[in-house]
């Protein structure tokens, strides 16, 4: 364990090779389902500039990037069930085969209400691609990841790109923050 932040330690969870691989598989698979189509890739913000950045790196396709900021977290560590569209796409994307790229997929409020924006919005066809999955936290129906990075238990994570309070977004791998009492 690392601690960080006084009071605060994060337990690597997954390492960065085996994000890196993980990775590149996945790349390997949108290649396979797209080799015929444009790609528009979506990057929830700001948690999955990291994996989005790294996933486009390995796809030597025709794509395109931008991104969709909405949040139901704040700073807090829990979701509150309640989705702000902070901000939207700069690109049209109606007409686009679009591949939503997600840090992470819990309780699937977030996911949900992007679906049904993009999907309002006209586009072509509609993937989503998360990082990380917690089924174990699922509380919105209707789900599907069409490209998983790793299903993981219901721990609070950081790193690579994920955050707590805006912190460890610059972490290389994804590990479990500990909260300590502070003396």
């Amino acid at each position: 364990m690392n601690e960080i932040v006084k009071g605060e330690t994060v337990e690597p969870l997954l390492t960065a090779e085996k994000i890196k691989q993980r990775v590149k598989e996945i790349a390997g698979e949108i290649m396979g389902d797209y080799k015929d189509r444009p790609i528009m890739f979506l990057g929830t913000l700001k948690g999955a500039i990291h994996f989005l950045s790294d996933l486009t790196r390995e796809i030597p396709l025709n794509v395109e990037i931008d991104f969709i900021k909405a949040s139901s977290y704040g700073d807090n560590t829990q979701s509150s069930g309640q989705v702000t569209l902070e901000y939207n796409p700069s690109t049209d994307v109606a007409g686009r085969h679009v591949i939503l790229v997600e840090d992470i997929v819990d309780t699937g409020h977030t996911v949900k209400y992007l679906k049904k924006y993009l999907l309002d919005k006209g586009v072509a066809s509609l993937s989503i691609c998360a990082l990380l999955d917690k089924p174990d936290r699922r509380e919105a129906e209707g789900i599907a990841i069409d490209y998983l990075g790793f299903s993981i238990p219901d721990k609070f994570v950081v790193g690579y790109g994920l955050d707590y309070a805006q912190r460890y977004r610059n972490l290389p791998y994804v590990g479990v923050v500990n909260f300590n009492e502070v003396n």
